[in-house]
């Protein structure tokens, strides 16, 4: 809560509280929030052991901090290992490389032999086993230029408006 208060924050507030309460009382208002502070602590450290006896022994090992959600699934899916595999999958998949060999293919190049052989070793869907690629068209096609604009088609013309008939 106050972890984000600067230097510069800290010494306004201290300007700020000897122009209020004035040197001479500064002192023993410092005594008294300090120990409203210290009798908080204590209260809290009480009701939690209070809360742990009364939770018995099994549940020794319950932690307060475990209540927030977050630290809770952290703890409970992640465990400090990889159980998931994760790590392997955000290892493996490079979105470059995957984004570059589909343009690729869309373009009718093909890969070079070493991308091939990398997408094939990596489990690409665009590389077989064997090394070489799967072509997206049927053999025999022309493969079209998709950047070149095509000439707009011929507007089939329409029939004559006819009021009445609407």
């Amino acid at each position: 809560m106050f972890n984000d208060i600067g230097a510069l924050e800290l010494l306004t507030l201290g300007v700020l509280a000897v122009l209020v309460f004035g040197p001479d009382k500064l002192p023993k208002l410092i005594q008294d929030v300090t120990r409203t502070v210290r009798k908080i602590r204590e209260f809290s450290d009480s009701a939690k052991e209070d809360i742990r006896s009364e939770l018995g022994p099994q549940f020794k090992d319950f932690e307060f901090e475990d209540l927030n959600p977050k630290t809770f699934v952290r703890k409970q899916l992640m465990d400090g290992n990889d159980d998931l595999g994760l790590k392997e999958i955000r290892e493996s998949f490079d979105l470059r490389k995957e984004m570059a060999d589909v343009t690729d293919v869309v373009n009718g190049r093909t890969p070079a032999a070493s991308d091939t052989a990398n997408s094939a070793a990596n489990g690409s869907a665009g590389a077989s086993a064997d090394g070489s690629t799967t072509s997206l068209t049927k053999t025999g096609d022309t493969v079209p230029d998709l950047l070149k604009k095509t000439p707009p088609q011929k507007q089939p013309e329409r029939p004559p408006f006819d009021a009445d008939a609407t």
